[in-house]
């Protein structure tokens, strides 16, 4: 994977959070995040497990973000989209046109509702939005 020579400024967080994220697994839990739509399999199995486990959803609001920021990340590599902000949230763009919210998706599948890996998938596939 080759560095972006030019990030819009909507992405300097969710990159932030994203890393964030990465470097977590990395040393807490020994999961090691590699940016493909593979790795999404791991981050939905992670939340599945933090949800399974009763964490509140306050306790783990951040790492819910970060996941959903990673999400994102893979997204932009996969489809060359750009983050979007307004009012403190964070969508994807996608070059067709369709916005994406992997952060909020991250929250769903703590919820029990959602997938990171799927998100990805149909946004790769340019389904939904």
């Amino acid at each position: 994977m080759t560095t972006r020579e030019y990030r819009p400024s909507a992405a300097a967080r969710p990159v932030r959070w994203a890393a964030d994220a990465v470097a977590t697994m990395r040393e807490g839990a020994r999961v090691r995040l590699d940016y493909s739509a593979q790795s999404l399999w791991r981050v939905d199995r992670m939340i599945e497990e933090i949800r399974r486990d009763g964490a509140p959803y306050a306790a783990v609001e951040s790492e819910l973000r970060g996941f959903g920021a990673y999400a994102g990340e893979v997204i932009a590599w996969q489809t060359g989209g750009e983050w979007w902000a307004s009012g403190g949230e964070h969508w994807l763009r996608t070059p067709e046109g369709r916005l994406w919210d992997p952060i909020d998706e991250a929250r769903r599948c703590f919820g029990g509702h959602g997938s990171l890996r799927l998100l990805c998938r149909d946004a790769v596939n340019g389904v939904g939005g």
